[in-house]
């Protein structure tokens, strides 16, 4: 075998069989020892797997295989979130069946993942396209259904014409289709819908009990759910006797500063206050404007806040002011009561709309003295607010709640911008709703013993006109359950965040037939200590998989709160300045890299290029630099094998502390040293991984060792005795192996075996610093006059502090700004600081 080169080809592939034919990352429940469940979100089978994926995957790798060497029983799997729209498009644009694309891209990403050597339980391996799989969620969804946990109903949803199916806001990218960049339009369908909004409160207040989690995650979560309170009362139309405009608000105690009230385009009132022809046409186009625009562009700071306005009035029932109505694209029907009091005087918002519709601007907060700002938001004494006048913010809001429900106007209300979540999809790729229609018994769910409804094979799909699943009347026509009728079934299918919110259950028992999971087997894997995945999951499949988890521990299958301890969101990988990605033509091969450099260097690269939250610019340069690095690893263990192994103690137990301390203290300072850099390395890559998720540094602390290493054996032989150096550079020599195992398996796994260890370096222990190695006989002290730094000094650790006084005050460097003052004291912080405080 080449000493020069690490031959990556030959050593990956026999590492891979070997770990393969162990069953070396098979595990079992064992009571007995602490747990480490680490996950990171499955991949959708598109096909290819590039290196923009394989950070993701990297990341786990690393805390699972650090995780195992500390003792811990890893549960690290993988699987596949295989329903989908692409599936289906390629049926489409290609001539081949949704299951055979899916399948024949799991096989080949499969291929890839394991040629990357990630430490996957194979056995556990799932796929949410199975009948066996998405059963489940089906009897869930029954479930559901008994509890008015999932209902029908008629709403306004975005329509991809298309793409054919229904898009979440999220979806809608600038008015149009974010797949296939079609005009969305607006369109009113039944559907069904999982009531999330049950589970808001519970949903918000858990956000606070995550420390785990980023905390821009936790914001985005709090923020989309939307908590606030406030009162909701009405607005008398002039002319219109019984027609009233309910208003929703947070700051009643600014309502006397109310000079207009919006409607949202899509409110049902509005039909009853145009009656004009011409008004009406007026209505019919802004609303097909706006219908262009997503909710979340609607509700962005930054866009234009358009307005139409009415021919009606509205009456201000806190001073009896009639105000113009408008309709506005920044009010949305699905929050609050889709109408708002506008109050430019305190809210930006209103304020830009207020200045350029030339509408009236009321101050009803005292401003703070000097202010020169627009709209004002903050706290102060109120103004022009009739009987409010004088009294704080807080005690105006109270006021003016009270008074509103005293006169039999309004009442106190809580809202969510949560709506609830809608499932329904009218594509064939999808796990079937368990639904049937009887003509005799109306609406009825599948009988569970009928389960799983098996999505067809024998489809024809053309992207046109709502369901494939509704030509196939093989399905379609089926017997009422209940009564043995005719009856059809639901040609819906599920959106596909429904299979991705539970399968973190199912990989604690894959095989299970008796239902989702083996609830031992999840009592004692769950929840997942470290979830792994990208920040554009931090709002929707997120938010999902904690309300589905609820649902599993109310329906009493679970008994978990939250699904994930801790969260990573790591960051993107970026190529020629936008991410990397197969829409974008700026991807970097996983089979390049691993055919040119191997899967090692490329897991280095990218661990040691960027911290895993901040996103990551491909380097060529980087990837050679990886490479580079590990050969010398290489050429150096190779180069003392004979040494190494031979100072190597006899013993193949775990390098512990007890261990390390057997190893005798060196005799001359260059061992001391040596040694030192050895256990301080331990430490630091220890802490970068625990609790920093630092692991560029990590890596950085690793390469400073192996720096080291090549300096020790270049060192005088008079530096260190002959005996010593063998057992520090075994000493050094190993544990840069162990250490850089989680990063890089495949090459550390053959050095260790070079060695002549018999187990696998992963069955072996993380080393642990030796507290006796990392003490320091000196330390370097700053010494300050009158706070600025003047010189330093090298003194024993733990040094007397008058011996480190007189030090300081006879230093050549320190005497000159002192010579002419007089020294009123000198503080003296141990192994740190020496302060001199001097006087003219």
């Amino acid at each position: 075998m080449s000493s020069d080169r690490y031959p990556f080809g030959e050593i990956e592939a026999k590492w891979q069989r070997a770990w393969e034919e162990r069953k070396q990352f098979r595990v079992t429940e064992d009571p007995s020892r602490p747990k480490f469940y680490c996950l990171e979100m499955f991949p959708y089978p598109s096909g290819r797997i590039h290196m923009g994926h394989v950070r993701n995957y990297a990341i786990g790798d690393l805390l699972a295989r650090y995780k195992a060497m500390r003792g811990f029983n890893v549960l690290h799997p993988m699987g596949w979130d295989a329903f989908g729209l692409p599936a289906e498009n390629a049926a489409i644009e290609h001539g081949v069946h949704p299951a055979i694309w899916t399948y024949e891209n799991i096989d080949y990403m499969r291929a890839q993942l394991k040629k990357l050597g990630l430490s996957y339980d194979w056995d556990r391996e799932v796929n949410t396209c199975e009948p066996d799989y998405y059963k489940w969620e089906q009897l869930i969804f029954i479930r559901m259904l008994e509890r008015g946990l999932a209902y029908r109903k008629r709403s306004t949803v975005n329509w991809c014409p298309s793409c054919q199916t229904v898009l979440a806001n999220e979806q809608v990218e600038d008015g149009r289709c974010w797949r296939c960049n079609s005009e969305v339009t607006p369109r009113e369908i039944d559907g069904w819908f999982f009531k999330i909004t049950a589970y808001a409160d519970e949903l918000l207040a858990w956000c606070d009990r995550l420390p785990g989690w980023p905390e821009r995650v936790l914001t985005m979560q709090r923020n989309w759910i939307g908590r606030s309170e406030g009162v909701e009362f009405d607005l008398p139309t002039v002319g219109r006797p019984g027609v009233r405009v309910r208003v929703f608000t947070t700051r009643p105690d600014t309502a006397f500063g109310m000079t207009y009230a919006v409607l949202a385009p899509e409110h049902p009132v509005v039909d009853h206050l145009v009656t004009d022809a011409g008004e009406r046409a007026a209505v019919a186009q802004f609303r097909a404007e706006v219908a262009k625009e997503s909710e979340i562009e609607r509700l962005a700071a930054d866009r234009p806040k358009r307005g139409l306005r009415l021919l009606a009035r509205v009456v201000n029932p806190f001073n009896g002011a009639v105000i113009p109505l408008f309709l506005g694209n920044y009010v949305l029907t699905g929050y609050g009561t889709g109408a708002i009091m506008a109050v430019p005087g305190e809210d930006q918002r209103d304020w830009d709309f207020a200045r350029q519709h030339g509408l009236p601007i009321i101050e009803t907060v005292r401003r703070p003295p000097g202010w020169t700002g627009e709209a004002y938001t903050g706290d102060g004494i109120k103004i022009n607010s009739g009987f409010l006048d004088g009294l704080t913010v807080a005690d105006a809001k109270r006021k003016a709640t009270d008074w509103l429900v005293a006169q039999g106007l309004g009442e106190a209300k809580v809202n969510y911008r949560l709506r609830d979540w809608g499932i329904s999809r009218q594509r064939y790729w999808g796990a079937p709703i368990p639904v049937l229609y009887c003509d005799t018994c109306g609406m009825v769910p599948e009988a569970e013993e009928n389960l799983p409804v098996v999505l067809p094979r024998d489809v024809q799909i053309s992207g046109k006109g709502g369901s494939p699943l509704a030509n196939v009347t093989s399905f379609v026509n089926a017997k009422c359950p209940r009564c043995r009728g005719r009856a059809r079934r639901d040609t819906d299918t599920m959106d596909t965040f429904v299979e991705s919110s539970w399968y973190f259950f199912r990989y604690c028992s894959p095989h299970y037939e008796g239902g989702m999971f083996e609830r031992g087997a999840a009592e004692y894997w769950m929840p997942v200590d470290q979830y792994i995945g990208g920040i554009e999951h931090a709002v929707l499949h997120l938010l999902y998989a904690r309300f589905y988890t609820k649902v599993l521990r109310d329906l009493g299958l679970v008994k978990v709160d939250e699904p994930f301890t801790a969260l990573l969101s790591q960051g993107m990988v970026i190529k020629d300045g936008a991410k990397m990605s197969k829409s974008k033509g700026n991807v970097v091969s996983d089979d390049f890299i691993r055919e040119k450099y191997g899967a090692d260097t490329g897991r280095l690269f990218e661990l040691f290029a960027a911290p895993p939250e901040k996103d990551l610019e491909w380097n060529d340069h980087g990837v050679e630099g990886a490479s580079r690095f590990l050969n010398r690893v290489w050429r150096f263990v190779l180069a003392h094998l004979d040494e190494v192994g031979g100072a190597r103690r006899p013993a193949d137990g775990p390098p512990d502390r007890a261990r390390a301390a057997t190893v005798p203290t060196p005799s001359t300072e260059a061992g001391r040293a040596f040694r030192r850099q050895i256990h301080e390395t331990i430490q630091r890559v220890t802490e970068d991984i625990e609790h920093d998720f630092h692991f560029n540094t990590a890596i950085s602390a690793i390469m400073e060792l192996v720096n080291a290493l090549y300096a020790f054996e270049a060192m005088s032989p008079d530096a260190v005795p002959a005996a010593e150096r063998l057992v520090l550079l075994s000493e050094a020599v190993e544990t840069v192996i162990l250490l850089l195992g989680p990063f890089c398996p495949h090459i550390t796994e053959e050095l260790w075996a070079q060695l002549g260890h018999r187990e696998s370096v992963f069955r072996r222990r993380w080393p642990v610093a030796d507290p006796a190695a990392l003490k320091k006989e000196e330390v370097t002290i700053v010494v300050q006059v009158d706070g600025k730094v003047r010189g330093r000094l090298v003194v024993d650790v733990d040094a007397a502090e008058d011996r480190v006084r007189q030090l300081a005050l006879g230093d050549d460097r320190v005497r000159p700004w002192v010579a002419s003052r007089r020294v009123e004291k000198v503080v003296v912080v141990p192994n740190r600081l020496v302060n001199i405080v001097t006087r003219a």
